[in-house]
């Protein structure tokens, strides 16, 4: 009976292995938290095509918009962790516990298994017509001349805008007045328009008002300069050190996952980012490709929850 056990038990693992070693054996799912046709979409469409060439099977997108993507989150948090249903997030996914500690039935990281971040959103500040600085260190001279007179549009309350800009004023210790819209047409459109001054927002929401002439930029918030945009200096080259705000696009899965999916899917995603072929699609929007996987994107969500948590009770900002 014991040797029978043994041997069962033998067949079973080498079933086991031999299942995950056939995956995706189905379709996998990869649920978005955003309407389509918006960046997140863009690139989740853009990944599950590229993975399902890669690994031979249909990686469908399902939009799943709602509570600023807690309806997404909590529905890849409470699937299977089998690999066939997974989350393409956003930055915005460290934020949740900060915004809405009372309101998530999950914890952001350790419901999840972090794959890999395959895109990144660099940001870049912009001033409008109501602002005509040229460099930062003008920019920076009128806001600490003027404390607090000075505007600055985000997409909304909570937003990464509204975090990265908070971050640079505590950096440079200055000031200005936020002036949060319902989405960054509009908040772009006003500061156009001259009716606020400035704004820290991602490259691909500006990169056409740049390039046209309609806003200036004065640095960009990243590591490197940027290649659509060679001539603008970075916030460490224009004297500002230690400042960068890049939001990221990646893959989750729920927590639990087997390690033969786990790393076939960072295969994939890691093969997608480094593809010439996706640098140039991604250029294209305003974004670029940028990996970080495993352990390493597990650390950096887990660093940047903290941080969003501890800048969201400094600023006494909850959700509503």
């Amino acid at each position: 009976m014991k040797t029978l056990k043994i041997l069962l038990g033998i067949v079973l693992a080498f079933c086991a292995q031999a299942a995950m070693a056939a995956y995706p054996a189905k379709p996998v799912r990869v649920i978005v938290g955003f309407s389509a046709g918006g960046p997140t979409d863009i690139v989740a469409r853009a990944f599950a095509a590229y993975a399902a060439h890669e690994l031979g099977r249909s990686f469908i997108v399902e939009n799943m918009p709602g509570a600023n993507t807690i309806v997404a989150a909590q529905f890849v948090a409470q699937s299977p962790a089998d690999g066939y249903t997974l989350l393409f997030g956003a930055t915005n996914h460290a934020m949740l516990p900060a915004l809405y500690s009372d309101k998530i039935k999950f914890d952001a990281l350790r419901s999840f298994t972090p794959l890999c971040s395959v895109a990144s959103s660099p940001s870049v500040l912009v001033v409008g017509p109501a602002m005509p600085v040229k460099t930062l260190g003008d920019f920076i001279a009128q806001l600490k001349a003027q404390p607090g007179k000075h505007t600055f549009a985000t997409p909304g309350i909570g937003s990464s805008g509204h975090f990265d800009t908070e971050r640079f004023l505590r950096l440079t210790g200055t000031s200005m007045t936020h002036i949060p819209y319902k989405g960054a047409s509009q908040a772009i459109s006003d500061l156009m328009s001259g009716q606020v001054d400035s704004s820290i927002a991602t490259l691909g929401s500006v990169l056409p008002q740049i390039q046209a002439g309609k806003l200036t930029a004065l640095a960009a918030a990243t590591a490197q300069r940027l290649p659509q945009l060679p001539q603008v200096p970075t916030f460490a080259q224009a004297g500002v050190k230690g400042y960068t705000a890049e939001a990221w696009y990646g893959v989750l899965g729920p927590a639990g996952m087997p390690d033969a999916v786990r790393q076939a899917l960072i295969r994939a995603a890691t093969d997608f980012a480094e593809d010439p072929k996706t640098a140039t699609s991604l250029h294209r929007l305003g974004l670029q490709p940028q990996h970080t996987c495993g352990d390493a994107f597990q650390a950096r969500l887990a660093h940047e929850i903290d941080e969003y948590k501890t800048l969201a009770h400094e600023l006494n900002l909850q959700a509503q």
